[in-house]
């Protein structure tokens, strides 16, 4: 079993595959303060839930949008499987180019992301990763990344109108019956998740114009299934993306 780790600001999610079959996913809160030992009793908790045995993994990969946990994540994997996890950054093999004015600044996420989407549904195409903040990147008809928009994810939102006003309350994300509200949580709901769909929609058509064509759109992220439903464009969910990438990437680099 090859084991997909991408740490990103809120959770951090654990994949496995076996043959190139991801065999499952489990989600961890992330806490850049926990220690090596912590997020090694964690993982292996956790994996042994999915009755996954130390045996059993050959290999590791991490993808990481947290720079402190990146070594903290490599000792963990060390110390509990006994392999070397390789980590998504400059000087590893992708297969495809970064056009834009710092290739080493791109974030590791994004690059995952835009490998799985040439390599399994192709190019050129629009990637939508919708996480704590929401990422529209573009890949170009030869694969190559080049550029993103990254907007204010839905929880965060949805905290910061909660949190900025003195009568609304925290909610639950789901979506309501009718646009229009007729209560304070419909109102809400409608507002965050029917406005982050039209904001969607809308970007797809700037990003369309600018590129000349219509793109393929690929939508991911732990929020992505309760907004894209209710987009207007053609958009296929493929939830688990970036862990597919970082199988992509394990092969490349292995």
């Amino acid at each position: 079993m090859i084991l997909a780790i991408d740490i990103g600001n809120t959770n951090i999610v654990l994949g496995g595959f076996v043959d190139d079959k991801l065999t499952f996913v489990a989600r961890i809160a992330t806490n850049a303060t926990k220690t090596e030992d912590e997020y090694a009793t964690k993982i292996r908790s956790v994996l042994m839930l999915h009755n996954v045995h130390e045996a059993e993994v050959k290999g590791a990969i991490i993808s990481s949008v947290v720079p402190p946990l990146n070594s903290v994540m490599k000792q963990a994997i060390k110390f509990v499987y006994g392999v070397e996890p390789i980590l998504v950054g400059p000087g590893i093999k992708t297969g495809i180019n970064i056009h834009c004015d710092n290739p080493a600044s791109v974030g590791a996420d994004l690059i995952c992301a835009c490998v799985a989407a040439h390599h399994i549904y192709g190019s050129p195409s629009l990637i939508v990763d919708m996480g704590t903040a929401t990422k529209m990147m573009v890949v170009d008809k030869t694969g190559a990344f080049i550029g993103v928009s990254i907007i204010p994810g839905v929880n965060i939102g949805l905290k910061a109108l909660a949190s900025g006003t003195a009568q609304l309350p925290q909610i639950s994300l789901e979506a309501p019956k009718s646009v229009i509200g007729k209560n304070t949580i419909d109102c809400m709901r409608s507002g965050v998740v029917f406005g982050n769909a039209s904001m969607i929609d809308g970007m797809i058509d700037r990003f369309n114009e600018e590129m000349g064509e219509d793109l393929r759109v690929i939508a991911t992220g732990g929020l992505a299934s309760t907004i894209v439903c209710h987009c207007r464009h053609d958009i296929t969910l493929d939830e688990d993306m970036l862990l597919k990438g970082l199988n992509i990437l394990y092969k490349k680099n292995s």
